[in-house]
């Protein structure tokens, strides 16, 4: 032994003497620095009971344990220790254990016969208690480690408990909370889970139209410690204004909801490190065990007021330092809080708890790598600590890192197999990576280890939410409920769940319900105004909007809806002056100033729109001119019936994949815009068909083509034609017609019947023609649709990624080459890089050969021989952790002249198919030349890609509406994961897109023409009331 370490041992002896314990424990861990002895471990495990820290007892007696499993000094303290918790059964479960070694090794019978002798108290006590019939004899251990003694309650002031309150919002409104280990545990709420729509549509409807969507964010941490016994003290996290300006992606909901908090006889970590100091040591002990008691009842102010006494005797007092610093963090001044911990730090270098504390400090001022280094630095001191990587574990979550926060949580719950907070935890960083049935066995441990954890069972409920299994959603919702029927967060998912299945008056029951509870809350305020606003009870939703925007805001996400509800308010307010006019005058696109439209798509400050656009009349001139007829809502036989045809029609366009919901109003919308398509293009295929006749038999004779009479979709203007440039020629048939076989009717009209039974059926979803913005279009507007977003897979369209991979490298493989950002061309075929990009299996693989972010476009094949349009580009950029790997659309006015050429050549061809031999032919065979060319049609839909949103529900609707006038109707299911849009993107060519989905289209099409005698719909729906009153009566 060095002269170091025998003068160390001889300053230990001193301070034990004098019973400076906190010193003496720094002297141990100088020594097991040095050398891992494991006496030294049973050495300070028994100065922290003298400290009455039993929590750091038992964490040390776990190591001594794992070292040599016999040591009975270890089980004696370490039962002891659980007895002082008031953890009975364990400390007699634990002093069995080790009596069990004492009996087979006899080596040493004075801790035998100590054994025998707590054991023997111990079971005695428990017999008293059962007859008591549940009266406790409080016991303890005595300070001096001579046996336990019986005191009444016992209660150690002595303690910082971290079941004290703490909220701390960071730039995406998480919470700093403290909840079970000895430190703050960092809580946020969900994960971006990729990046749905504000509605949880289930069929296509938002495939391409990646926004932000609403998440769920926790404001609690509803029983975070590492036991699953269940809670004795409520205590409420109260919570407060973001302290940052950053944007975030996500619109987060926050509730103030009951957290439980585990009281000093469970099983929590506590935080006390208290010096005696020579000359005045009862005296600091009782002030530093006063201020600790004062941080412990939320007393604050008067905590930091006892320790500044304390720190102005020794300012560099670690213990006092930790103790003020933590106060600080509670009041949320968590900058003054840093600089406290920093001088603990400074004082001792070795103050675990003090790194670890600024760790969770620095975490909730959006600090993510420097809060990481501390933790990373605190667990040098404790390896094994379940607690500390249970914190960095949360802190990666919360900043994305889902990788490290898997690594830590996993380490975690094998060390601490009942920390209930870790493993739900744990199934939301293995969510966010795509293990998703890991990540249901991880929350249903959670669950299993405390049936009453709230958080677990919402956690869990979002994750069958993205896995759209609405059944086991609203199953876990109602546990919810059952365990606490005023958990307000709990109605707003339901709510939002129910909106996201298109049932939105049973949305605006739970939203109400959970605005009884909270009526401040925007989120549940906007949706519920949304819903309103759907089913057409304007005055309402006007009301709700208001309120919306009255309110004062804490956070950028929120204030992103404040926007949204004034841009709602106003799309509602002309949707009501619109109530009692035909349907063919509902038009957002050709009404509605581009600027509005813009700001709208791109979530902006509208203090442009309110300044530069003219607004909508209120509510109360709109109601003047008289209420919605009583036909709309009137039940008729016809009605009846149209709306059951549409029902069995429309559910034909659902997803059977991951985060796509069954939509009841969307499958609707989808089933009369198909039979309203089909009848009106049947009367124009009728008049062409007719034409083609009349100019057979008059050989030469020119012939004026004849206009249908369909009401225009744009009141007084070219309608949805494309570029200014374009609209004379394409202004929805008014012009002049010398080939066979041209229809009556422009392919933009025809999508647009669907495209206005979009825009109606969910009126908070910004679906315009792009070509309808100004600046946007001019500038490229583009979708952008991201399979990886960081380390996250994204749920919906995660599937794609390895097909989109391969594409990409096919591409490369063609050009040689890539574009940077700023658009200049990156050259890959030389030093062996086209070799290394060909042999990449991951996003991580191609941009190592690339160097840099790039982007690529993919191409399609034009129907026009030697010609190839701009498809999608797929772009990768690097993140700070991970990769954005996505398509992007962009829809400059160059490509849109290119695209509109070529679907009005697809347009052409499907007339010319359809209105010669095969016109009103029931035979499959003939009917197959008109199969292909809809299909083809669809494929340049999918690739040009020009809506804002919303452009893959259209693109099907409209070619089930095409093969439904052409007497074939769809019968069957879209195939488990296939995905019809992503299916056009990532082909080259038409005719490979035609044979795959005739893979699976054409055994499922019927030929029919029963679809003849359903109602006609412009009729029997005539004013944009009863096609509002019609979406909205299914759950009447």
């Amino acid at each position: 032994m060095g002269s170091s370490a025998i003068s160390e041992r001889v300053e230990l002896a001193k301070l034990c003497s004098s019973r400076d314990w906190s010193k003496a424990i720094r002297v141990i861990d100088s020594l097991l620095s040095q050398s891992f002895a494991i006496q030294d471990i049973c050495n300070r495990a028994f100065c922290y009971s003298q400290l009455e820290l039993h929590k750091h007892v038992i964490k040390d007696c776990d190591k001594a344990l794992q070292l040599d499993p016999t040591l009975l000094q270890a089980y004696i303290l370490k039962g002891r220790a659980f007895s002082a918790l008031g953890r009975k059964e364990d400390a007699l479960l634990v002093w069995d254990k080790g009596y069990e070694h004492a009996v087979r090794q006899s080596a040493d019978l004075k801790q035998l016969l100590e054994l025998e002798e707590l054991l023997r108290i111990a079971k005695q006590e428990r017999s008293i208690t059962h007859e008591n019939n549940g009266m406790e004899s409080m016991s303890s251990v005595s300070a001096s480690g001579s046996g336990p003694h019986s005191n009444g309650t016992y209660k150690n002031h002595n303690e910082l408990s971290d079941e004290s309150k703490l909220c701390s919002a960071s730039g995406d409104s998480s919470e700093f909370c403290s909840g079970s280990s000895n430190n703050f545990d960092l809580r946020n709420g969900f994960s971006d889970k990729a990046l749905e729509s504000t509605n949880f549509d289930g069929q296509m409807t938002e495939s391409h139209d990646i926004v932000d969507k609403l998440s769920y964010e926790s404001d609690s941490c509803s029983d975070l410690s590492d036991t699953s016994e269940p809670c004795s003290k409520l205590s409420t996290i109260c919570n407060s204004p973001s302290n940052t300006t950053e944007t975030s992606s996500k619109l987060t909901f926050k509730s103030e909801i009951h957290n439980e908090i585990i009281d000093e006889a469970k099983k929590n970590k506590k935080f006390c490190v208290a010096r005696i100091s020579k000359t005045k040591s009862i005296s600091v002990d009782f002030r530093l065990s006063r201020g600790i008691a004062q941080v412990n009842e939320g007393k604050y102010v008067h905590a930091i007021s006892i320790f500044d006494q304390i720190l102005k005797e020794d300012p560099t007092y670690p213990e006092a330092l930790i103790g003020r610093g933590t106060a600080y963090a509670f009041q949320r001044e968590l900058e003054a809080a840093i600089a406290d911990f920093t001088k603990a730090i400074e004082s001792n270098p070795s103050a675990g708890e003090a790194w670890k504390r600024r760790g969770q400090a620095r975490a909730a001022l959006g600090e993510s790598v420097q809060a990481i280094e501390d933790l990373t630095k605190a667990l040098e001191f404790e390896p094994n600590s379940a607690d500390i990587l249970h914190e960095r574990g949360i802190v990666s979550f919360k900043f994305k890192d889902f990788n490290a926060s898997v690594e830590d949580l996993t380490t975690c719950v094998k060390l601490d197999k009942d920390n209930a907070s870790a493993y739900t935890y744990l199934g939301l960083s293995l969510s966010s990576i795509g293990e998703f049935v890991k990540a249901e066995e991880a929350h249903k441990k959670s669950i299993e280890l405390d049936q009453r954890f709230l958080e677990a069972w919402t956690h869990l409920t979002q994750l069958y939410q993205d896995l759209a299994n609405p059944t086991k959603a609203l199953e876990c919702l109602q546990h919810v409920l059952q365990i606490d029927g005023r958990f307000a967060r709990a109605y707003h998912l339901r709510g939002l769940l129910f909106h996201g299945m298109g049932e939105h008056r049973k949305a605006i029951k739970d939203l109400s319900a959970g605005l009884g509870i909270e009526n401040d809350n925007i989120e549940c305020l906007y949706l519920r105004a949304s819903c309103y606003h759907a089913i057409g009870e304007y005055r309402e939703a006007v009301k709700d909007y208001d309120a919306a925007l009255d309110l004062e805001l804490d956070s950028m996400e929120k204030f992103v809806l404040q926007c949204l509800a004034f841009y709602q308010k106003e799309i509602a307010l002309y949707t009501a002056a619109k109530a009692n006019s035909e349907f063919s005058w509902f038009d957002i696109d050709g009404d509605i100033d581009p600027l509005f439209k813009e700001y709208w798509c791109k979530r902006l400050h509208p203090k442009n729109v309110c300044e530069k656009v003219f607004r909508q009349p209120p509510l109360r001139e709109s109601l003047k001119k008289g209420k919605l007829r009583k036909q709309d809502h009137a039940t008729t036989k016809q009605k009846t019936a149209l709306l059951h045809a549409a029902d069995s029609i429309g559910k034909k366009i659902q997803y059977d994949c991951p985060g796509f919901l069954p939509n009841k109003r969307q499958h609707r919308m989808a089933g009369l815009a198909i039979i309203e398509i089909a009848q009106r293009i049947s009367k124009a295929w009728r008049s062409l068909q007719h034409s083609n006749k009349s100019t057979s038999k008059s050989g030469k004779r020119a012939r004026r083509r004849e206009r249908i009479n369909i009401p225009s979709q744009n009141r007084g203007g070219a309608g949805c034609s494309t570029s200014s440039s374009l609209e004379t020629s394409t202004s929805f048939g008014n012009t002049e017609d010398t080939s066979l076989g041209r229809s009556t009717m422009s392919w933009q009209e025809v999508y647009s019947f669907a495209v206005k039974w979009r825009q109606i059926s969910e009126p908070c979803d910004p679906v315009v023609w792009i070509n309808k913005l100004s600046e946007e279009f001019n500038s490229g507007f583009g979708s952008h649709t991201p399979m990886i977003l960081g380390q996250a897979k994204v749920v919906r369209y995660y599937p794609n990624y390895e097909r989109t991979l391969d594409v990409a490298k096919t591409v490369i493989k063609d050009q040689l080459y890539v574009y940077s950002k700023e658009d200049k061309i990156i050259d890959l075929s030389k030093d062996g890089k086209l070799e290394d990009i060909l042999g990449a299996n991951s996003c991580s693989d191609l941009y190592r050969v690339v160097g840099e972010d790039f982007w690529l476009a993919t191409w399609c094949n034009s129907a026009f021989e030697g010609r190839r349009l701009e498809g999608t580009r797929i772009t990768l950029v690097k993140m700070e952790r991970g990769f954005d790997f996505a398509i992007r659309t962009p829809c400059t006015p160059s490509r849109w002249d290119e695209f509109e050429t070529e679907m009005t050549r697809a347009w052409e061809a499907i007339c010319s198919a359809y209105c010669g031999e095969a016109y009103g032919s029931t035979d499959f065979s003939v009917l197959e030349n008109v199969r292909d060319a809809i299909l083809r049609m669809t494929y340049y839909w999918y690739n040009f890609m020009p809506l804002s949103r919303g452009s893959a529900v259209v693109g099907f609707v409209v070619m089930l509406g095409l093969l439904l006038a052409a007497n074939m109707e769809f019968i069957g299911n879209i195939p488990q994961g296939v995905q019809v849009d992503w299916d056009a993107i990532l082909n080259f060519d038409p005719n490979s897109f035609v044979d795959s989905v005739k893979s699976w289209l054409n055994p499922s099409l019927k030929v029919t023409t029963s679809w003849k005698n359903y109602p006609d719909v412009a009729s029997t729906l005539a004013t944009t009331g009863s096609v509002v009153s019609a979406l909205s009566s299914y759950d009447d």
